[in-house]
Order: C-alpha cells, then structure tokens, then sequence
C-alpha cells in the first residue's frame, strides 16, 4: 500500500508523523511525506522516511495564511497526481476539502477553536471565522476524520458537524523503547544533571500557555529536587526552573530518563506524546486535570487543577517525599505507555486503510 502523509515540521505532529511513517514502512508499506511549515532541521529529516517533499508553505492556524493554504493544496493535489497514492492520510483540516483521487484520511490533532476555549474560557473570537469555515468543509470533505483521544473527537464534534459515521479515535503511539524492562537505562541514585540528584523534567513549548509550564515554573521555587523544562522558550523564560532549551531527540530522552517525575500541567492536550514518552521512561506523571488525560492515565497519575499553582507544587512535594508510592506510579504509568506502542497505532490505520479502500474498489466494481 502506498500512503501519502501531508504533514507539518512543528512538535507533536512531526513527532507522529515520523514514527507512524517509519512504523508503516517496516510493515511493508511505502510512505510519503510531505511537509509545510518550518523547513525540517537536519536532525528531523533523519528521522523521515526517503520519501519526502519538502515546502515552506505558512500553516493554517499561522497568521494571514489563506493564500499559502491554497498555494499548498494545489502542491499536494500535484504531488497526487505524480506519486499515485492509495490513501491521502492528512495532518491540516482545510486540504480535506481538496478533491484527491485517493480516499482521504483527516487526523485532528488539535485545533485554534478548543485551543482558545480551554486557555481563554470562552469561543475564539471573530478573526478566527475563516478558520472555522475552512476547518468545517475540510472535515466534511474527509472520507474519515480521526482524533487521538474521544476527548478530542468530542470537541471536533462540538465545533463542526461531521458526517455521520465519519468520526473514529486511534491513540497516537510512541517507538521510545521502555525503561527498566531489559535492564535500567540509569542508576536513579547517581547525579545526573550539573551533580543533583533525580529531577522533575516538563517539557513543550514554554510559551503556549496552554501547555502552561509557567504554573510548574512557579511550584519550582523552593522544591526539594531541582526542576528542568526543554523546549522553545520564545520571549518567556522560567525563573526558577531552569531552561534546558530545545533538545534534539536523543538529548530530550536522555533528559527524561534522568528524572523521577514528570510533570504536565496542561490546560488543553489533545493526547501529549511527551507524556507517553516520559511514561515509557519509567517517570511518575503529574498531570493536569483535563478529559483528555484522564481518558488516558486514570489510575496512572496524579492529577492536579492546572490552574492551581499550590496543588501542583504539594503534589510535587509529596511525591519527592514519598519514594515508595513515586515508584508505584512509575511503574503503573510505564505499564500502561505498553498499550500505546506505535506499533497499535499503524495496525489500527492499516485497517482503516484497508477499509477505506476496499469502499473504493467496491465502487470501482460497481
């Protein structure tokens, strides 16, 4: 099978794209990628399959990106046409619309309509009207709409009508290999970061706020363990963690696996891949209290109100003090990362795939 990926080079949505596509690979089938956005760094491309298209086209929650939209979707119904897929597997909600041959795939990894609800409380405003309309005959032009979590669906649902029976949820999955099955990665009681002790890592763009890591900036003053977050600062800085910047895979991996506790205080997370990964790294979660990631992590977590920045930090506090039960939330945490295996993920698009084509073929018969 031939998939075709239109995808961008920004956070999580690379991340996805680059695990599913080599995960689908390794399958046997043959992937496709291409990106819009920000030009991939260096490191990013090795992580794509051979297969790749690169643009710099704006993105569509971008400021005035209307013009590169459109000049996209033409690119992509060309590149279509050449590279003859049998499924368009779609990571933006205005190419939905655009009229591929192939039956098309939309993943709603998050959108600018819950992202506002959930940090401003209250409908995005006007200026977001053109969004809404490309994002609705985008996802009504979708053969399938998939969200990573019902939470996300749920609010997909909220905003647009989809068709009936178009809307479906496949977890997202991560490749990073557990920790402490074969064997620890580290030894928890050696210094592993400037000489400290075990840390507490958050990580995600530190000027989102709806990953809001300024609420575990502020709970950082005066812990116990000292705590680091990475990622893109922006114009922000944390004043009493300390900033690890943005990290490079391995760097980041490397970073987490030296940490006890990891903490994500987000208002809005459609599914949290540094969540799973920290997860698989055997790290005890501090997360915020959202449908989201109570879907995901009930029984796995402590959950916490993200906007209460004394919570946050007593939770934190009680688990560097409370060794035995910060272990046991590891471990629960790590067993059930297990369930959300990349691996999972690309079986389940595969049958969709597969799904999808068959109403084809049917047609076609017809």
């Amino acid at each position: 099978m031939k998939v075709l990926i239109a995808t961008d080079t920004v956070g999580g949505v690379f991340t996805y794209t680059s695990e599913l596509g080599a995960e689908l690979e390794a399958g046997g089938d043959e992937v496709v990628v291409a990106t819009m956005g920000p030009a991939p760094r260096e490191e990013q491309r090795r992580r794509l399959p051979a297969r790749v298209h690169e643009s710099e086209f704006r993105l569509e929650w971008m400021e005035d990106p209307w013009d590169d939209v459109a000049a996209a979707g033409e690119w992509l119904l060309s590149l279509a046409e050449e590279e003859r897929p049998d499924v368009v597997h779609l990571c933006s909600y205005a190419h939905g619309a655009l009229p591929f041959e192939a039956p098309k795939v939309l993943v709603a990894h998050s959108c600018v309509l819950s992202w506002w609800r959930a940090v401003h409380g209250c409908p995005a405003p006007a200026e977001w009207d053109r969004y809404r309309q490309e994002m609705s005959k985008g996802l009504r032009g979708a053969d399938v709409v998939v969200a990573p979590t019902r939470a996300m669906l749920a609010e997909v649902e909220r905003d647009h009508e989809l068709r009936p029976g178009s809307g479906t949820v496949i977890n997202n999955g991560s490749s990073t290999p557990p920790m402490g099955l074969k064997g620890p990665y580290i030894d928890r009681n050696r210094p592993v970061v400037g000489g400290e002790r075990p840390l507490v890592v958050g990580s995600g763009r530190f000027w989102d706020p709806a990953k809001n890591l300024a609420a575990l900036d502020a709970a950082a003053e005066g812990l116990a363990w000292p705590v680091v977050v990475a990622g893109e600062m922006g114009d922000a800085a944390p004043t009493h963690a300390r900033s690890a910047g943005l990290l490079d895979r391995a760097a980041l991996a490397e970073l987490r696996r030296g940490a006890a506790i990891y903490a994500a205080p987000a208002v809005y997370e459609p599914f949290g891949l540094g969540i799973l990964e920290a997860a698989r790294d055997r790290c005890a979660l501090v997360l915020g209290d959202i449908p989201s990631l109570r879907e995901l992590w009930e029984g796995a977590a402590v959950f916490v109100d993200p906007r209460d920045e004394r919570r946050l930090r007593w939770a934190l506090e009680e688990l560097i003090e409370d060794g035995t039960r910060r272990e046991e939330l590891a471990a629960r945490a790590q067993r059930r990362a297990a369930g959300y295996g990349v691996a999972r993920s690309a079986r389940a698009y595969r049958r969709l795939y597969d799904r999808l084509r068959s109403v084809v073929h049917q047609g076609v018969a017809a």
